[in-house]
């Protein structure tokens, strides 16, 4: 089967068409910025560079190949970018949204084959928001109220809801995924992944010091690699216009991260807290209810945060040895 990936240069997406190559699928990955990654990917996939948001790109992809799935992980995906960049930030995720979606309607119609894919869309826990503080509950449900807290969070619930109307309108077989807290090798910018990399900065100096921000906030962290697994079930056996939570059932509260790298290293680290690395508003606690997915696809968590930052070290050291 033809699969396509948006933001195959991102963390997740770099993952994803490794292992859908390694499942016999004919994988076309688009990117824009993030080269970095796209040189790590050790398949023999297609990549094509383009600007979702401006069409024409997108379009060529999705009707030259007509793709069975495609995954739309492309996206401005930084809530911290979103403060500094909020048109980028609406751009990028809410116009290029609309385009994947608009390519796959100019498919039919050119080619008027029964062309009819099952579109994943990769939306966020962000789109909750202050909702998560106002929560008896924790596991946030799929049918919470949506309230982000910043542009980031406020370009997902657009990406979301557009979705939606274009399995209502036009009878796309989309499935809204909302992505919790995700890490893994291959990461940039959030907090596992810049934690791991100053550690090994520190080990490499000799002076176990770490810069952090909030200490306090709980995540529901998981890994790249179960993310990944679950998106390919929700395309499989997802039913098409819900919307899915994908999250770890396993919270950690930020210093905990701490304590594990900390024991996989066996050094303590002075910990200094950064201004400048504290948000001006935060959730103090982001878990999600995958009771949904679950039942659905039979999709499980099955890999544990000292697994995947024992990866992201190893990672770091072999990078910073080049």
């Amino acid at each position: 089967m033809t699969v396509l990936v948006t933001g195959a240069g991102g963390m997740v997406g770099s993952h994803m068409v490794e292992m859908l190559q390694e499942q016999g699928n004919d994988v076309i990955g688009t990117w824009h910025k993030n080269k970095a990654n796209i040189v790590q990917v050790k398949a023999p996939v297609r990549f094509v560079q383009c600007d979702l948001r401006y069409g024409q790109g997108i379009e060529d992809v999705v009707i030259d190949n007509l793709p069975g799935q495609i995954y739309h992980l492309a996206a401005q995906s930084y809530p911290t970018v979103s403060w500094a960049s909020p048109f980028e930030t609406i751009d990028v995720n809410i116009c290029g949204t609309i385009a994947v979606f608009e390519a796959v309607k100019k498919a039919r119609k050119y080619r008027d084959d029964g062309y009819d894919p099952v579109v994943v869309v990769a939306c966020s826990s962000a789109e909750y928001g202050q909702t998560l503080n106002e929560l008896e509950d924790p596991y946030v449900k799929e049918t919470a109220e949506l309230k982000p807290l910043h542009p980031y969070g406020v370009s997902k619930v657009g990406q979301d809801l557009i979705a939606f109307q274009y399995y209502m309108n036009d009878h796309i077989r989309c499935i809204r995924a909302r992505i919790f807290n995700s890490t893994g090798t291959r990461k940039v910018n959030d907090v596992t992944s810049d934690f791991t990399q100053r550690a090994i900065e520190a080990e490499r100096k000799g002076v176990y010091e770490l810069r952090c921000g909030n200490l306090e906030s709980r995540r529901a962290i998981m890994d790249q690699r179960d993310l990944v697994r679950g998106l390919m079930l929700l395309a499989e056996k997802g039913k098409p216009g819900e919307v899915y939570n994908v999250s770890s059932e396993h919270c950690y509260q930020m210093r905990d991260i701490v304590s594990i790298i900390e024991r996989q290293m066996g050094h303590r680290f002075e910990v200094k807290i950064d201004s400048a690395l504290l948000r001006p508003t935060d959730e103090k606690i982001i878990i999600g209810n995958v009771d949904k997915i679950k039942s659905d696809t039979d999709w499980r968590q099955i890999i544990p945060m000292e697994q995947t930052i024992a990866d992201m070290l190893d990672y770091w050291r072999l990078r910073d040895a080049r």
